[in-house]
């Protein structure tokens, strides 16, 4: 857990916050830009959803604030607000964001990173009533967001997956995406960055599937001990889920693996889910590919693990953070609140109190000595 030790460490934080450009003109400076960022951060993790709920945090909060920066001009309303955070450039934000993420995870491990999209159903632009689609970046073993990077919708997140690979330590890692960026540029650039990847492989890769589906019928018929099988049973939220995985190496029976970058093997996932009061059954088989070399438990364990960006990221952000009520839309507002929800939700998670984040965002907002060990990791 990355915990700052003392009060000059919470300089860090302003100096990450301080690379950031002041959009306004030199002439239009009555408040500091370094408060209006620190104003801000305090109170989204503080639970703010909104502008005024912005303002109203810092007019009841002015002495805690003044323990850090000095507001001698007061807080400004909630449109001075608005206005500065709608036009930070969200490219510079999330690069400071990444930055301050990096500075955070260990260089040590395996590191099993999520990579999934997410619309903010209610931040509509004005000129194009278009939702604000963004990536998350979820790092299961840490905890953490990783990246947050707005993409064009969820039709065209490959090309914003790409970019933001480049900004992220791969070394290692083990990489899970869905089905929609399962993609050979994807897997070559995971695998360019010494990373290795477990892929969803379905119907926008039919004839692999197909080849893949055929090759273990083969080899079940055939030769059943090249075949290595795992199986799970987990009862939770109202159902039992039995999974039955099967793991095979690929050879040259799957042409179709030569277009993919370090691949090793293809699996194919049984999966039966019951719900516990009505008894009814769903069932489905799913395939995956990996770069990994690595036993099928493992493989099983990385498959699983990548649901944690939607229960323990976009989950939280929806639920806690109020991110898909938020109706912030104008100029880069939603993108620049999103990337500041997820400051918040990392450095909430950074902190080694065992409290749920809804109860983390309570004591926040009801304790100043709390808020001060949420953002800078001092104190109670």
């Amino acid at each position: 857990v990355f915990i700052l030790e003392n009060k000059s460490d919470m300089m860090d934080l302003f100096h990450f916050f301080g690379q950031l450009e002041d959009p306004r003109k030199d002439i239009n400076q009555k408040y500091p830009f370094l408060e209006i960022l620190f104003l801000t951060m305090s109170a989204v993790i503080s639970g703010a959803e909104g502008w005024a709920d912005i303002k109203r945090f810092g007019d009841s909060h002015i002495a805690w604030l003044r323990q850090y920066l000095p507001f001698k001009q007061g807080i400004p309303v909630d449109d001075t607000i608005a206005r500065i955070i709608r036009r930070l450039s969200p490219v510079q934000l999330n690069d400071i964001f990444i930055n301050f993420v990096n500075q955070v995870r260990s260089a040590q491990g395996v590191e099993q990173i999520a990579i999934d999209g997410k619309t903010l159903r209610h931040s509509f632009s004005n000129g194009t009533k278009t939702a604000l689609h963004s990536i998350t970046v979820w790092s299961k073993s840490r905890g953490l967001v990783l990246a947050q990077q707005k993409s064009p919708g969820w039709k065209n997140e490959q090309q914003g997956v790409l970019e933001i690979l480049d900004s992220l330590i791969l070394k290692n890692a083990i990489v899970s995406v869905d089905a929609i960026n399962t993609q050979k540029k994807i897997a070559a650039k995971i695998v360019a960055k010494k990373g290795h990847y477990v892929m969803a492989l379905k119907r926008n890769h039919r004839l692999f599937r197909q080849e893949a589906e055929a090759y273990l019928h083969k080899l079940e018929r055939d030769e059943p001990s090249l075949i290595e099988r795992y199986e799970e049973t987990v009862c939770e939220r109202g159902r039992i889920d039995h999974r039955v995985y099967h793991k095979v190496n690929v050879t040259d029976w799957l042409s179709e693996s030569a277009q993919w970058a370090g691949i090793q093997s293809v699996l194919r996932v049984n999966r039966t889910r019951e719900d516990k009061r009505s008894g009814k059954q769903q069932q489905e088989v799913a395939f995956y590919i990996s770069s990994l070399e690595a036993d099928v438990q493992q493989l099983a364990q990385s498959i699983r693990g990548h649901w944690e960006v939607e229960n323990k990221a976009h989950w939280v952000l929806d639920v806690v953070y109020k991110e898909d009520d938020c109706t912030i839309n104008a100029e880069d507002g939603a993108e620049n609140m999103a990337i500041l929800r997820r400051f918040a939700l990392n450095l909430s998670r950074l902190h080694p109190d065992k409290m749920s984040m809804r109860g983390k965002l309570k004591m926040a907002g009801w304790s100043d000595e709390y808020r001060s060990a949420l953002i800078f990791g001092v104190g109670g």
